[in-house]
């Protein structure tokens, strides 16, 4: 029996695990280190008082976890495809654990952002495959439904970081910005490990030259753009060695890979037309998403003056929409196909950052506010529910987990680069001086992150095979029809 068959053959034998319970587990998985990117942002304020630190510091609190997230992703992906997904899943899982419970013993600033790179590790592991096992564990019938639910975890974890921080801080301490982790985790490793199917991917060997050229290639980039971002914008000369050095290797592997035999990214994945534009509408939408969202919790706290609970709760209008209409988008991807979904999500969006760039003032109201949080909780929602369905439906079954890593790798760069760029607009054009000197920073960043939104929605148009092409098996479509999937047999482990 070939690998392939023999992995096939292993998801066989599970094959009676729960897709709902594969759902649970891998969207409660994904929310809890989702939430970690951002959930740290409203508790900066007092980790300083309580450990010190330079502002340096403080923002490697939140790049250590961004930058290990990003440069390991393929690594955990082509981790789970060699030694089984479930197996790996559950080590980065308590690997994940054991990190956020370091970083709440943390006795200084230095080992706060040594485990919060370790807890970036972990996440790089069980996102990418979390999406992987959910994707081989439900019927192709109603995958949508399920990745909707799991894109409204993971929407609302992007959104809600700052809401659960701000409370937790103001209510408990910033340990338990941590803490809160440890006992989600202990209990998700056994029920994953019982409550998954395993499963392989077709090419069980591990290519060390490729995993070793994108993990440096993208630490390079990652850390160039951190760089210019803490060094106010593109202007500074740090990030350019780090940037350069990044696009290079990059550059090597992807010679390389087109030249091995088995390679962990084949690149024809990227001549199909419906995954690089899956990939580059995620990019751009987390250039707006992040950059906004890391602006907008300083706005409501260093300009307005609410506490860290009070600026969370603000954002409820924002951070309740995913949970409400993501399943929603999820099923009605499935019935229009997901592209048309994809595209009002991020044109909401991008309507509702151009909205507060027309309203805003140091003194705008909440209800001023209050339209552009319900577009961008409306449009994330959109956006994430039948991404995953799309991500999946366009690269063979075969090639399923290392595109989740690569769409996750993609989205942490489009984090980064958003930070980056919007944070680099608005210190050209504004400061912390005084409310309207934030304002005048702020605006021309919200234009930015509008614009960023908009292409996406155009790029995403482009989310679908032409007709008639002719792709690998099980790639390219963007829904199947309906009577061809009722007549299609149950999958064995996978579509």
């Amino acid at each position: 029996m070939s690998t392939d068959k023999a992995a096939v053959g292993g998801g066989a034998a599970e094959a009676g695990k729960s897709p709902g319970t594969t759902t649970l587990i891998t969207g409660l998985t994904a929310f809890m280190a989702g939430l970690d990117n951002l959930v740290v942002v409203t508790a900066l304020p007092t980790i300083r008082e309580k450990l010190g630190g330079s502002l340096q510091d403080l923002e490697w609190t939140v790049n250590a976890y961004t930058l290990s997230f990003a440069v390991l992703m393929m690594f955990g992906a082509a981790l789970g495809d060699r030694f089984g997904r479930r197996r790996v899943f559950t080590a980065g899982l308590l690997l994940f654990t054991a990190a956020s419970a370091a970083a709440a013993l943390a006795p200084g600033i230095g080992e706060l952002i040594a485990a919060r790179a370790v807890q970036g590790a972990g996440a790089a592991i069980i996102m990418p495959l979390s999406l992987t096992l959910l994707t081989h564990a439900v019927p192709a019938a109603k995958r949508g439904a399920a990745l909707g639910v799991y894109g409204a975890l993971n929407g609302l974890a992007i959104a809600g970081g700052p809401l659960v921080g701000g409370v937790v801080v103001e209510h408990m301490s910033w340990q338990w910005v941590f803490w809160i982790n440890v006992p989600v985790g202990l209990l998700l490793a056994p029920a994953a490990w019982r409550g998954l199917a395993e499963s392989r991917g077709a090419n069980s060997r591990l290519d060390v030259p490729g995993t070793f050229l994108v993990s440096i290639g993208i630490l390079g980039l990652v850390y160039g753009l951190i760089r210019a971002g803490g060094q106010g914008g593109w202007g500074a000369w740090q990030a350019v060695g780090p940037l350069l050095a990044g696009v290079v290797v990059v550059a090597l592997f992807v010679l390389w890979e087109r030249r091995s035999s088995a390679p962990m990214l084949p690149m024809d994945m990227f001549r199909n037309r419906a995954f690089s534009a899956v990939n580059a509408g995620g990019l751009l939408m987390s250039v707006g998403m992040y950059g906004v969202v890391f602006l907008i919790t300083q706005f409501m706290q260093t300009i307005q003056h609410l506490s860290p609970a009070g600026a969370g709760v603000r954002m409820l209008a924002w951070t309740a929409m995913p949970l409400l209409v993501a399943p929603v988008a999820g099923i009605l991807s499935d019935r229009i196909g997901g592209r048309p979904v994809v595209v009002f999500g991020l044109a909401l969006m991008a309507a509702g950052f151009a909205y507060w760039a027309l309203v805003m003032s140091p003194d705008v109201s909440y209800a001023a506010q209050l339209p552009g949080f319900v577009l961008g909780g409306v449009g994330v929602a959109c956006f994430f529910a039948p991404l995953l369905n799309l991500t999946m439906s366009s690269v063979a079954e075969s090639e399923q987990g290392i595109a989740s890593g690569s769409t996750s790798a993609t989205q942490e760069l489009g984090a980064a680069l958003g930070v980056a760029l919007l944070a680099g607009v608005f210190s050209h054009n504004g400061g912390y001086a005084s409310g309207q000197d934030f304002v005048d920073g702020f605006v021309p960043a919200l234009w930015v992150g509008a614009a960023a939104m908009a292409l996406g929605a155009v790029v995403m148009l482009f989310a679908t095979r032409p007709a008639g092409a002719q792709g690998r098996p099980g790639a390219g479509a963007e829904r199947a029809e309906p009577a061809r999937e009722a007549a299609e047999p149950a999958p064995v482990a996978g579509r």
